[in-house]
């Protein structure tokens, strides 16, 4: 009897620190006044008359540098543009559920950073420009609506799938919510292995606490088939990283290998083509949420913690 009572004991302990942390970030925004301001270039542009053109360049000074009229009227009528626009205008005929996810980050961003000015979003299309999908500034928010016409489109045939799989709707907000924190964090100095780990772990706890109902999967841009791997093998990622002697490594091969955008992790193994790619950055998010769960800190203090501090006070144990 005493065993059993032990044991729930110690299921209740584990549940709790689970749900404790999930409290953590749990917070109620409900009566933060945050409005978006939001302007669809993408549906006034493409809908232009001739004669009306003047009227979208004064909306949109910003978005016409100096060139002849006609430039733009040819750009408005050219059969390639006009079939993007309409591909956009099927996925996204408006833009309110986006629009109430982006009120949602606006808020929570405001949240912890009650400085923070919610900046004028602004639709376009950059004939699908992969790498300013989100262009933003302090007060205006650019979001290229043709990189999210879903993974399957046509127009992306030539994307590779771990690419590909993240041009849908669902990721607008996470792409908003990552450029303002590429903002808000001071680019890392990190020259080791797990510095640059946690640091990019710093950066996805950001999202958790300014995107708590997003599923991880989204967030990190993995299909979850490749998040259940990573989930199953946390223990032997970790174990691989400390035998190869990998986590104090400056080594920029290591970096490709785990860091930066890929279809998989190079383990140099079989079932590599299994594993996701950034899997370092994957490690460095535990290792994060590791600290929190038992550290009474604030996201402040945490963003001002050193990642030596973090990983050393964040007495991480992978799951088994």
């Amino acid at each position: 009897m005493r065993k059993i009572l032990a044991l729930v004991a110690l299921v209740f302990i584990s549940l709790s620190c689970k749900n404790n942390e999930s409290n953590k970030l749990d917070v109620d925004v409900s009566n933060l006044n945050v409005k978006i301001d939001l302007d669809r270039f993408d549906v006034d542009f493409y809908n232009t008359k001739p004669n009306e053109l003047t009227n979208v360049k004064e909306k949109y000074p910003m978005l016409f540098p100096p060139q002849p009229d006609s430039v733009w009227i040819n750009k408005i009528n050219n059969k390639d543009e006009q079939e993007l626009f309409d591909e956009t205008q099927k996925v996204f005929p408006d833009f309110e559920e986006e629009k109430e996810q982006l009120t949602s980050l606006f808020k929570h961003v405001t949240y912890y950073n009650p400085r923070f000015l919610s900046p004028k979003v602004i639709t376009i299309l950059t004939n699908i420009d992969y790498d300013k999908r989100v262009v933003y500034t302090d007060s205006l928010l650019f979001i290229s609506l043709d990189a999210y016409l879903g993974r399957t489109h046509e127009f992306y045939n030539d994307y590779p799938e771990y690419v590909k799989q993240n041009n849908t709707k669902e990721h607008i907000v996470v792409d908003v919510a990552k450029t303002i924190i590429s903002k808000q964090m001071l680019p890392s100095r990190a020259r080791s292995f797990i510095d640059k780990m946690i640091y990019r772990g710093k950066k996805m706890y950001l999202l958790d606490a300014y995107l708590p109902k997003i599923p991880d999967a989204v967030k990190i841009g993995y299909s979850q088939e490749k998040l259940k791997w990573a989930k199953s093998n946390e223990e032997q990622i970790w174990m691989y990283f400390i035998t190869k002697d990998l986590l104090y490594s400056t080594s920029k091969d290591v970096d490709k290998r785990f860091l930066d955008l890929a279809p998989f992790s190079k383990f140099y193994m079989e079932e590599d083509s299994q594993s996701p790619g950034r899997i370092g950055e994957w490690i460095g998010w535990q290792i994060v949420r590791s600290y929190m769960q038992k550290n009474d800190v604030s996201l402040h203090t945490l963003l001002q913690t050193s990642e030596e501090e973090i990983f050393k006070n964040s007495r991480y144990k992978p799951k088994r």
